[in-house]
């Protein structure tokens, strides 16, 4: 089933709905949220859904991440629609897509491209890399040797390549969305964790259930073909301009010092937590805040209240803790840690 950590945003709710009272006075309420400039990133959901069938929370984990420049780990068994889905995503939206397979024989060349010397000119000219375009799909991340991960490291963060004594910005926007086979370690790399770090989500996505599956068998008995996603009626319903539009009204959403604050202990228990040897980095806390405030937005609403942060907890911190390798051994995972600490760490009223 799709993963229960992280739920569809609730019915959003009205443009205009009233903000809560602020404790600081100079508090201003932000501009009013324009229904129109959300309505795309809403019937985005949908149009991926044209060839997905289930796995609403991770869509909308996706949509969430695109709205706030952040980068998302897919993990789930090879046959769950990981790269149908980024596929679909890239198709309903006016951005340039690329792919790359990532195999144990790639060179860090292979991914932000190389110096290539022309005879004609006698001079270097830079050949740009599959990532110098606007949502990159990184199939099998976990294929390829630390050190072409690493080349990754810099674009991620910096959105930028390094080479030649020259630094070259990527287009914007810019987004990664990875995927990894968690089950198959035969050829496979960890990612390090300054690469973990740099993903806003861990999303899991896993099995449909069965009336979900029935209806996945149904299509392709109609005639579906996955591999050709524009033929099955995808069609690109949002554009550069609505992203930009959309990501300026997500900037302005209202955070009260309280809910912030509620962020800063729900980080800081993470690293407290005698069940982790690793917690949560400040990097870490601002990308729950974007994370919250995508969420909030989606649902409609002008500020963040602790129940969009609950939501969001989950897929922002699982792949940036890690559990001590004895409670590994015993089938306790990231996931259950983080669940106890959103059940001792008080919320704000």
């Amino acid at each position: 089933m799709t993963d229960p950590s992280l739920p569809p945003p609730p019915p959003h709710e009205p443009a205009g709905a009233p903000t809560p009272p602020a404790a600081d006075p100079a508090y201003e309420p932000p501009p009013s949220l324009d229904d129109d400039v959300r309505a795309p990133f809403v019937a985005l959901r949908d149009e991926v859904g044209k060839v997905v069938v289930g796995q609403e929370g991770v869509l909308s984990g996706l949509v969430a991440a695109l709205l706030v420049k952040g980068h998302v780990l897919l993990e789930g068994v090879p046959g769950v629609a990981k790269t149908l889905i980024a596929k679909a995503l890239a198709s309903s939206l006016s951005l340039d897509f690329a792919r790359l397979q990532f195999t144990p024989d790639m060179m860090p060349s292979d991914v932000i491209g190389q110096m290539i010397y022309e005879q004609q000119t006698s001079s270097f000219r830079f050949r740009e890399g599959p990532v110098f375009t606007n949502l990159l799909l990184a199939d099998e991340i976990n294929r390829t040797p630390p050190k072409t991960q690493a080349a990754m490291l810099e674009v991620m963060e910096e959105r930028q390549v390094s080479i030649g004594g020259e630094t070259r910005p990527l287009p914007d926007p810019f987004i990664v969305v990875a995927t990894q086979n968690p089950v198959e370690y035969d050829g496979t790399y960890p990612l390090p964790e300054a690469q973990l770090d740099r993903f806003l989500f861990k999303l899991q996505v896993g099995y449909p259930s069965g009336e979900q599956e029935h209806e996945i068998l149904r299509r392709h008995n109609g005639g579906l073909d996955p591999h050709k996603v524009e033929a099955s009626g995808v069609t690109q319903v949002a554009s550069a301009l609505d992203l930009d539009r959309a990501r300026a009204q997500v900037r302005n959403i209202h955070v009260d010092d309280a809910v912030l604050g509620y962020m800063v202990a729900l980080t800081r228990a993470t690293r407290e937590s005698p069940s982790l040897s690793l917690g949560v980095s400040p990097r870490g806390a601002t990308a729950l805040l974007h994370a919250s405030k995508a969420w909030a937005w989606l649902a409609g609403r002008q500020f963040v209240t602790p129940d969009e942060v609950k939501a969001v907890v989950k897929p922002t911190f699982r792949h940036r803790v890690q559990l001590r390798s004895d409670l590994e051994f015993e089938g306790i995972t990231a996931d259950s840690i983080l669940d106890g600490i959103l059940a001792t760490v008080p919320a704000p009223t």
